[in-house]
């Protein structure tokens, strides 16, 4: 019963991947891209947590809080780069 649960959850992660990764190429506007990124970063995440409960493993949930990390430096950088046009003063 697990397995078809992680299967399901596999597959609307990929599902939401791709629709990400959609939004990031074509993107009108550049916040849409920096929401597209956000986005994916914590999709990615969320696969990672998922494989993590499949494999038993810890591993995929240090990965996980690493990217949640970096994913967050970036995004608020990338904000507020669009913001004010400069990341550093």
């Amino acid at each position: 019963m697990l397995t078809a649960a992680v299967y399901i959850a596999l597959g609307s992660i990929a599902l939401a991947l791709t629709l990400c990764m959609v939004r990031l190429m074509r993107g009108p506007h550049p916040a849409d891209r920096v929401l597209a990124f956000d986005t994916l970063y914590i999709n990615t995440i969320a696969l990672l947590t998922v494989l993590g409960i499949y494999q038993s493993t810890a591993i995929f949930f240090e990965a996980a809080l690493l990217i949640a990390l970096t994913g967050f430096v970036a995004t608020a950088s990338l904000a507020r780069f669009l913001a004010r046009g400069k990341v550093m003063e």
